[in-house]
């Protein structure tokens, strides 16, 4: 028992180091004015015109970003789930190769692509078909956002497809159920955990980027998150920031209390 114990100290102190003392510190901040006096005027903030305006693009952006990564992610998962143990993990595998590449450097690629003179517009050009301005739009980003997150969508709804019962299913069919029955009815109810789990993995982390805003946006598109970039690296008004990222916590409180009332074995997240 003692020795368990020692081995969970450098999780403890990592959790403590890098997730509970920032947390303290955000709290802290987000709370107080500069002379260290409490106040809720940085919680405020929220309500002003910009920062209204930059969390209702960034929720708008990032709900059309999760939509369209379930709407792509579900049939892959049915696809992967249906395959052998052998083809489904070296498919699997080939996914998530992307994902170990740091994600600034496969915006970046992105942006490459999509930019002026970049490759797609080279492409046009060379079969003599009109450019097209792609880079610095609400498509980019959501571009980005969707080539970015969608393997945190696959992967839950996989994780939970495989793990239903083939008789199931099948017991399904011999009692005269239809593939329509069957996916309403059995295949969809029973994957809802992975479901919740990745429309959370992708609307959280789609709502608070600014990397993918800032390099497929630029300039001319501020979401919630490149607001609060602002606040902290430009304006170095840590109090403005950290009450800002208070409000933002409210949508991840929620993800989690979704998550742990619809996926309550963690069946989503075991992957």
């Amino acid at each position: 028992m003692k020795s368990r114990k020692l081995l969970t100290g450098p999780y403890l102190f990592w959790a403590v180091s890098f997730i509970i003392i920032p947390l303290l510190m955000i709290v802290y901040y987000g709370l107080t004015d500069k002379e260290g006096n409490f106040t809720l005027q940085n919680l405020a903030q929220i309500t002003t015109p910009e920062n209204m305006k930059a969390l209702g693009l960034a929720l708008l952006l990032s709900f059309i970003s999760t939509i369209i990564c379930l709407v792509l992610a579900y049939p892959l998962a049915m696809i992967l789930s249906e395959k052998n143990v052998n083809q489904s993990s070296f498919i699997v595998l080939i996914f998530i190769l992307p994902m170990w590449m740091n994600s600034l450097l496969r915006t970046i690629a992105w942006q490459n692509l999509l930019e002026k003179n970049g490759i797609i517009n080279s492409v046009l050009g060379f079969f003599h078909l009109p450019a097209q301005g792609l880079i610095n739009t609400p498509y980019a980003i959501v571009l980005g956002m969707v080539y970015n997150f969608l393997p945190f969508m696959v992967l839950p709804i996989y994780n939970v497809l495989a793990k239903i019962d083939k008789d199931v299913i099948f017991a399904a069919r011999d009692l005269g159920a239809n593939n329509l029955q069957t996916f309403t009815r059995i295949i969809l109810p029973l994957s809802v955990p992975g479901i919740i789990s990745g429309i959370t993995m992708v609307f959280v982390p789609s709502l608070t980027t600014f990397v993918i805003s800032d390099l497929l946006g630029g300039s001319k598109i501020l979401l919630i998150g490149n607001v609060i970039e602002q606040e902290f690296k430009q304006g170095s008004n840590w109090n403005t920031g950290s009450g800002l990222s208070l409000v933002l916590m409210i949508f991840i409180i929620v993800s989690m209390a979704l998550i742990a009332k619809y996926d309550k074995d963690g069946e989503g997240t075991a992957f």
